[in-house]
């Protein structure tokens, strides 16, 4: 079943519940009250009846009084001790009531009565006869009118419910529409990128901001997300294919030349396994580098410890020193210690990446300053090289951006590692801020928040 059918039965349904219960309550009520007020009226008939009768049994005979006060539509009666010796006048109407067996009371009595499927009001009072003996006056009322007009009651509210049914499922079906239009506005669009492949949005009302418009609101900003997302991974993936198929085609290109030529000249020999070697290394750095890019900040399994800023620094710098053999000097390693609470080996790749791009584009001393300021432990790596245009500074940390094509390729720079880098800082909660200017340099200030 549609959800739409299902709001509108749960709707209607629901209303119509709540219609009748509404209705049979007001029946009832109606009911008590009307024959409660019957009976009280009637009640009070009777006193005045039975005033008059003690009055007026000494001088008026029994029957000329009860043929005087007899009801319409009723019967009335003393009934002495002796029931046997009862005296009863009855409407014309009502002539049935005469088969009623008579019974004494010894007190008042007011009640309502079932006789051949008809309503009736009872009331019985003592009453003193003129030979000061105790006898019941009885008076036996039809209620048929009040119940005739109950049946009416009854009629109306049957009629004013299923009247009222009709704008119920009317309302209902308008508000189910209300509720899916944008629930099948948004199917259409997911069926229309399914089948365009094109991403789409929904048309939202300006002038609504209730839940179904936030709805759509998140529809269409999701869309934004996977839009960008999906531009994102295609270009990723065409710039890491032309990224992999440049040293495969290095590769190939030098196999072919051994396979002809490598065993006859040996300077093409050592070229050649130079060349395989350095891009097999390359394409090995470019995988891994690929691989850690595809974690999500989540998963880097962080081991947050309080360290002493200094005293890795110096590590760092001293395994530096000794795989490339290149100068660095520390400003500010005279201060003791500078502690900070972060994963000391993601910080040392963290330092690594910008080493080693330090070391690529300058042949100049690199220098490392490290302090503290009021935003927390700052290092900075500075270096005297080439620098970077100042066009170029917002894309260095784009996946594959690389600011000279050429001059990157021969330094075997994949343009990934800047990118690792701001995954890493982002993981790591370090901020980080480039300066730099052609021909003069390039300043990394990695800051570390306390």
């Amino acid at each position: 079943m549609k959800l739409s059918n299902k709001i509108n039965l749960n709707t209607g349904v629901l209303f119509t519940i709540l219609l009748v219960l509404m209705n049979i309550s007001i029946y009832f009520l109606f009911n008590n009250f009307l024959i409660n007020s019957e009976l009280e009226t009637a009640k009070e008939e009777m006193k005045i009846t039975s005033m008059t009768f003690n009055k007026y049994l000494v001088t008026i005979p029994e029957n000329e009084l009860l043929r005087a006060y007899v009801p319409v539509d009723g019967m009335i009666r003393i009934v002495r001790p002796d029931t046997k010796r009862s005296l009863a006048v009855t409407s014309l109407n009502e002539q049935v009531l005469r088969k009623e067996k008579a019974e004494f009371y010894t007190g008042e009595v007011s009640k309502e009565m079932i006789i051949n499927n008809h309503t009736y009001a009872f009331h019985s009072m003592p009453i003193i006869l003129s030979d000061g003996n105790i006898a019941n006056l009885q008076i036996t009322k039809s209620l048929e009118k009040s119940i005739e007009n109950l049946h009416s009651l009854r009629l109306v509210l049957i009629i004013v419910t299923m009247l009222a049914l009709i704008p119920v499922f009317i309302s209902s079906r308008l508000l189910s529409n209300l509720l899916i239009n944008p629930v099948i506005s948004m199917i259409k669009t997911m069926k229309e990128i399914k089948e365009s492949g094109q991403f789409k949005r929904l048309p939202l009302e300006e002038g609504s901001k209730d839940e179904l418009y936030q709805m759509g609101e998140t529809f269409n900003h999701m869309i934004d997300l996977l839009e960008a997302n999906f531009e994102k991974q295609k270009q990723f993936v065409s710039n890491a294919s032309h990224e992999l198929k440049t040293p495969l085609t290095v590769i190939e290109s030098y196999a072919s030349l051994l396979k002809r030529r490598g065993l006859k000249e040996p300077e093409l020999f050592n070229e050649s396994i130079e060349a395989i070697l350095s891009e097999s290394i390359r394409m090995r750095e470019m995988t891994e580098q690929l691989l850690l890019l595809a974690r999500h900040n989540e998963q880097w399994n962080l081991m947050l410890t309080n360290i002493n800023l200094i005293d890795v620094l110096k590590q760092t710098v001293k395994g530096f020193q000794n795989a490339y053999n290149r100068d660095v000097m520390i400003e500010g390693e005279q201060l003791t210690s500078i502690s900070v609470t972060t994963d000391e080996q993601k910080l040392k790749q963290l330092l690594f990446i910008f080493l080693d791009n330090a070391r690529k584009y300058s042949d100049d001393i690199i220098t490392i300053a490290v302090g503290i300021e009021k935003n927390g432990a700052y290092i900075k790596i500075i270096d005297r090289g080439i620098g970077i245009p100042k066009e170029a500074l917002p894309m260095v940390f784009d996946r594959f951006y690389r600011v000279d094509q050429a001059r990157s390729r021969k330094s075997g720079g994949s343009g990934l590692g800047l990118s690792l880098a701001k995954e890493i800082a982002d993981a790591l909660d370090v901020r980080v801020t480039l300066e730099s200017k052609e021909n003069a340099g390039t300043t990394v200030t990695l800051t570390i928040n306390n």
